[in-house]
């Protein structure tokens, strides 16, 4: 449920595609520029080259360059792209106003959601390659290691200042960049190219999951950017799907607090251990939920017309 605003016809979809990836290479740029002095007159010359090498004793300076990364990265060229198109934000990815219904139900889906995606985590983990692809495995898998210490190392917190910091730097900012790049720019423009919304969703949500280069988390990344998509998708409005991924990673981020405050371990908080059965529970609330966030929608569309006449 894309919308144009004006009858000016766009740019070609590849176009578009090919303003995205320049304007992500000039915007990571410009903001790690931004970034780097910041953390300068935070730090001086000892903190920019310990952050950049991911030295993890400045953890502080390394949120700054992450942040900023992602602002260049991800919001900057969906927020050029519209302005190359000559379209207003709004219009173009959908920022209507939220509803209050609507989003306790788009609340309380990721909520149910979240056991599904822990089991694909748990799947995704176990994954293994045959001998002659043990190299590649290999690879992976300190790629994985060396994600998974820099996400520890960010998570330590030990106040609650701490909490609100990692809060707007695991949640607020990474909710808004991605999803107005993956949901907003990419997806949109996958689906002028082949005007099927399931296949741009789904596209959309591959290349979620692998830019993230954590191959051991590629499945639920790809479900989870797959449900964001197909939210944003029959809300017509980015903002839901921007409250999901603010709601799966703040929780994240709020349970290894909590975990740290009682004196116990937040590395395996993701681990829920449920029957087999409450997977199923989840995976039928979640279709069922998923069913209300669509009809409610479509409800509130038709409202919307009908109010306009």
């Amino acid at each position: 449920m894309y919308q144009n605003t004006t009858t000016k016809p766009e740019n070609s979809p590849f176009l578009q595609m090919l303003f995205l990836l320049l304007f992500s290479f000039g915007g990571v740029i410009v903001f790690a520029l931004i970034g780097i002095v910041i953390v300068y007159f935070n730090s001086g010359f000892e903190g920019i080259k310990a952050a950049a090498a991911g030295d993890l004793r400045y953890i502080n300076e390394f949120k700054i360059l992450l942040v900023a990364q992602q602002i260049g990265l991800f919001l900057t060229p969906a927020v050029l792209l519209s302005v190359v198109e000559r379209k207003r934000l709004n219009g173009f990815y959908g920022l209507q106003a939220t509803k209050v219904d609507l989003l306790l139900w788009v609340a309380v889906l990721s909520v149910c959601w979240m056991p599904i995606m822990g089991l694909a985590m748990e799947w995704n983990q176990k994954m293994a390659f045959p001998s002659f692809l043990k190299s590649i495995e290999n690879w992976m898998r300190l790629m994985e290691d060396a994600g998974t210490k820099t996400t520890e190392a960010i998570l330590k917190m030990n106040n609650l200042g701490d909490l609100l910091i990692n809060l707007l730097v695991i949640a607020v900012t990474p909710a808004i960049c991605e999803e107005f790049i993956f949901r907003g720019a990419v997806q949109r423009t996958i689906f002028r190219i082949k005007t099927n919304p399931h296949i741009a969703i789904w596209i959309s949500a591959a290349i979620f999951s692998a830019i993230h280069f954590q191959f051991f988390g590629f499945l639920p990344r790809l479900l989870l950017g797959a449900a964001f998509g197909y939210v944003y998708y029959w809300t017509g409005s980015i903002w839901y799907a921007v409250f999901a991924h603010f709601l799966n990673n703040a929780y994240a981020v709020c349970v290894a607090y909590y975990l740290q405050m009682h004196n116990q371990s937040y590395t395996d908080a993701d681990e829920m251990n449920l029957p087999f059965y409450g997977y199923l529970i989840s995976a039928a609330l979640t279709f069922a939920l998923f069913s209300v966030v669509r009809k409610t929608s479509l409800a509130k569309r038709q409202t919307t017309i009908e109010n306009n006449y």
